[in-house]
């Protein structure tokens, strides 16, 4: 059904949908949330890496 292309395109999106709920549960201020989610969507793959090990930490407590 899928070619590796697009299993690898799968795969991807899912990270991108992960960083992205964990950078809007983290503890951060509404401005640097909004930076990261642009940089992680504009720059998927560099993004993501970088948010990885310079991105904001912790979640919020419900």
């Amino acid at each position: 059904m899928f070619d590796n292309l697009g299993i690898l395109g799968v795969i991807h999106l899912v990270i991108v949908i992960w960083a992205v709920l964990h950078i809007v549960q983290s503890t951060s201020d509404t401005l640097p949330k909004a930076l990261w989610i642009v940089f992680v969507l504009v720059l998927p793959v560099l993004g993501i890496i970088v948010w990885f090990f310079f991105g904001p930490r912790g979640r919020r407590m419900a």
